[in-house]
């Protein structure tokens, strides 16, 4: 395919493949727009990869393995190190690219930037992480240590949501640990993560190593199923998630596979209510609701429940406008698609008989009529066989409900599906306590209402919100991206006792 032209007569640009460390113009015929979703305008154009072009990936990825996973491990430090100077060096201006991109106010853009920033730097902690464990003397001169390896060629499958900080949670702790990389950005925004990918190879990530390919589901199965991928890692959405974990798994391949959710924020009448109103409000709302962490569904205990004019009156004062525009709150979805899907489970919500406390859908933002704007939407009387509160909306769309107590609020959150994250607002430490004990979720948050936790620790959502045993980043990514290898020896020197022959299992 030829260059577009812009209206103005320029070139479009078209976003390249990776593979093996040149940049590649894909040979395919399917190209898809990347839209600025505040005002429709064609940024540039994706290519969804032939098949060639992602065997012509991995295949240069599992050449890359052989002289990589030799590396260095001081070696592989330092180019981490590099990276994330690089990407502090730009950050302000992959925020802007991801702004327009995306739709998230620039500050939301740098925030997503620099929390796969973190990642990075926790990456440049690689010679202390993948250290093994050793036991001198277990038996008479015998020795047993292990060896955390990479284990080959992995690939990382991202979503639109997060371009920034989802790729830098995968690529960087797979290529610290000796591993190469096949990564498919999401098709909606991938041109703030290949600025990050461009950083990467001037950090100094070897040809072959880190590569990148575009497409849709074709190029997802591919990924899935060939024999030089070792380990596929995933966030996005629970259907196609589950398809990847399946498909993943049955081609044997280790998989993360980090989907859906529906948080909730259970707020107690003792909790501080100006801060806990602030914090429903930012989390419910910031990124357009977006986010997988988002707090989608708000618990009201006993006398919290009078808290609720004054949730709406704070969710009425944010402002709507592209993300670009100094002093926006909530910028546009993401594209046409995901603003009808949110405007649809909305009309479910008043035809099923919530009542809708604020309506975000008429929202008008002058010079920007295109835009994918839905504003603050707020819905109380809402219950558990609602729609708005079975599906996750990924709007800005917040939901409340009311218990008697805590007990009832535990149950309640306990009884849905997913188990990516909760909160709980309160001032009270044993009722804290009985919350983080009783709750089945993955991730609690005391007073904080989105609990991602910092790259030390790991992302551990859980239940329908997960699948796969280890998460992303921390500890548990290194588990991942390693095998374990135990050698037990025994050195004789030419002296030594001559033991005899040992006919049985056990070493003496």
């Amino acid at each position: 395919m030829n260059a577009s032209l812009k209206p103005d007569g320029t070139t479009l640009q078209q976003v390249k493949l990776l593979i093996d460390g040149q940049w590649v113009e894909s040979q395919t015929s399917e190209w898809h727009d990347i839209t600025n979703p505040a005002t429709q305008q064609v940024l540039a154009k994706v290519p969804f990869a032939t098949t060639d072009e992602v065997d012509a990936a991995i295949e240069a990825a599992h050449r890359a393995f052989q002289t990589w996973k030799l590396t260095p491990i001081g070696a592989r430090m330092r180019i981490m190190l590099k990276l994330q100077a690089l990407i502090r060096e730009h950050s302000k201006r992959i925020a802007q690219v991801l702004s327009a991109e995306q739709g998230k106010t620039i500050a939301d853009a740098e925030g997503d930037i620099f929390r796969g920033l973190e990642v990075v730097e926790h990456a440049c902690s690689i010679g202390s992480l993948q250290m093994g464990e050793f036991a001198e003397n277990v038996a008479g001169g015998v020795d047993t240590y292990t060896l955390r390896q990479p284990i080959g060629v992995c690939a990382g499958i991202t979503p639109f949501n997060f371009p920034a900080m989802i790729p830098l949670w995968m690529f960087p702790m797979a290529i610290a640990c000796g591993n190469t990389f096949v990564l498919k950005p999401s098709e909606q925004d991938p041109l703030s993560t290949m600025l990050l990918v461009e950083l990467a190879l001037e950090a100094g990530v070897p040809p072959g190593v880190l590569n990148v390919v575009h497409g849709g589901k074709e190029v997802v199965d591919k990924l899935c199923t060939h024999p030089h991928i070792k380990a596929v890692s995933f966030v996005g959405s629970t259907a196609v998630g589950t398809h990847v974990y399946d498909l993943a798994g049955k081609h044997g391949k280790r998989v993360q596979s980090m989907m859906g959710a529906k948080n909730h924020a259970v707020v107690l009448p003792d909790a501080n209510r100006e801060q806990a109103l602030n914090a429903l409000v930012g989390a419910g709302f910031g990124a357009a609701g977006q986010r997988c962490m988002a707090t989608s569904v708000v618990v009201l205990v006993g006398a919290a429940k009078q808290w609720l004019p004054d949730l709406k009156a704070l969710a009425q004062k944010l402002k709507v406008n592209a993300g670009s525009e100094p002093g926006t709150d909530v910028g546009p979805l993401i594209s046409k698609r995901a603003k009808e899907r949110v405007l649809s489970l909305i009309e479910s919500g008043i035809k099923e008989g919530a009542k809708l406390e604020l309506d975000g859908r008429d929202v008008k933002v002058p010079g920007f009529e295109q835009g994918n704007f839905v504003g603050p939407t707020l819905f109380s009387g809402v219950t558990t066989d609602m729609q708005i509160y079975t599906q996750e909306i990924f709007g800005p769309v917040l939901v409340v409900l009311e218990v008697d107590t805590l007990d009832q609020a535990i149950a309640l959150v306990n009884s849905n599906p997913f188990g990516n994250g909760t909160g709980l607002f309160t001032q009270s430490g044993a009722a804290a306590r009985k919350f983080q004990t009783e709750i089945d979720v993955g991730q609690v948050g005391i007073n904080i209402p989105i609990p991602v936790p910092v790259p030390f620790f790991s992302f551990t959502g859980s239940r329908g919100s997960k699948l796969g045993d280890l998460g992303p980043y921390g500890k548990q990514v290194v588990q991942f991206y390693t095998q374990t290898k135990t050698v037990t020896s025994r050195w004789f020197d030419d002296d030594s006792v001559n033991d005899g022959v040992n006919t049985t299992i056990h070493l003496r």
